[in-house]
């Protein structure tokens, strides 16, 4: 009898050994070098499952409501603020591997993480002017690719009309860099400042073909637009898109002059992580530098992790509209979490300036 009860308990924990050595990762598509998550499985023994999601607001709701099974996740710095004010992720505690990142991007993203506990940035960049650079050229002549003056004033973009130009679809972010290209603080809420963007935006609005995310990744490739606002990584795959097709022109990515909107996508532990200790030694993996290297090298994403930048192809880490000198990065401004009500006040702008598309 006795026998046969410490094989019954052996034969129970069995499962939950296994069910121990699992490792639940939401995240985007193709954004961990396969080559990591096979090195990650070799050295510790953790078998990882990765699952994906198409939004951010797919994350959002997986993180928000709880119960979603994942060990980790990687949430933009706006979704790390919301979850961490929902009590939605756990506390980092110590990883071997902090020392490496880069202490002011530290400091930029503490600004929704004060102190740094919930969230370690994975990859940065910013939002800026993707751009056909022959087409532009063609019609603009002589005029600066690295202004956003190629978006709002008039005489530029009713040149640049017919090759098409495209805009996010994402308001917290276009209103920040409208307003900061208006001269006015990023974040402001006074009702003159929202007033100056609704007229910009106005103004811009006969000039756009349409307003989206992610379409315009193909569309720079083939040419069938030659203005993008656009994240760094996006640009930097039409890029390559275009190269690869042997496109009769170039895809460039340009930081405005005038400053923009620095984002950052980090890596959490939600608060009902099944296997958190798993989720922190991936987490000490991935500061590793040789790991996120080779995610910058293959997806043109600049990664905060300043020991990994000699590992960097020098065309990446050369690139200035990647890796911003200090004078470019001192005008590059951090997301910030304002109240609901704020928040809906840019919503609302944005649906009357999106609606015809």
């Amino acid at each position: 009898m006795r026998l046969a009860a410490s094989v019954l308990l052996l034969v129970c924990a069995l499962p939950l050994q296994a069910e121990e050595r699992v490792l639940n990762i939401y995240n985007w598509a193709d954004y961990v070098a396969p080559q990591a998550l096979e090195r990650f499985q070799r050295e510790s023994g953790i078998r990882v499952k990765y699952d994906t999601f198409d939004s951010t607001e797919v994350l959002d709701s997986k993180l928000l409501t709880g119960g979603s099974g994942y060990d980790v996740v990687f949430p933009p710095s706006s979704g790390l603020a919301r979850a961490i004010k929902a009590k939605a992720l756990q506390p980092l505690g110590t990883l071997r591997n902090a020392g490496n990142l880069d202490p002011e991007l530290l400091a930029k993203l503490a600004r929704v993480d004060p102190g740094n506990r919930y969230g370690v940035p994975y990859t940065w960049g910013t939002v800026g002017l993707g751009l056909n650079r022959q087409a532009v050229e063609r019609r603009l002549p002589g005029v600066a690719l690295d202004s956003l003056d190629l978006l709002f004033k008039p005489e530029f973009a009713g040149k640049l009309k017919d090759c098409g130009i495209a805009v996010l679809d994402s308001p917290q972010e276009v209103v920040a860099i409208a307003l900061n290209y208006l001269g006015r603080a990023p974040y402001s809420n006074a009702a003159a400042d929202l007033e100056a963007v609704q007229q910009l935006l106005a103004r811009l609005q006969p000039n756009l073909r349409y307003v989206g995310s992610g379409r315009h990744i193909d569309d720079l490739a083939k040419g069938e637009i030659c203005l993008a606002l656009t994240y760094t990584g996006d640009a930097g795959m039409a890029a390559a898109r275009a190269a690869e097709a042997q496109q009769p022109f170039e895809v460039l990515f340009r930081i405005p002059r005038e400053g923009t909107l620095i984002w950052f996508d980090t890596m959490a532990i939600p608060v009902d992580a099944p296997h958190p200790e798993a989720a922190r030694a991936f987490i000490d993996f991935m500061l590793q530098p040789e790991a996120i290297a080779e995610l910058t090298n293959e997806l043109y994403f600049a990664n905060a992790n300043a020991a990994a930048t000699p590992l960097l192809d020098e065309a990446v880490r050369g690139d200035p509209d990647i890796y911003p000198p200090a004078a470019v990065r001192a005008k590059l401004f951090p997301e910030q979490i304002q109240p609901l009500k704020q928040q809906r006040q840019r919503t609302r702008l944005w649906t009357a300036f999106r609606t015809q598309y």
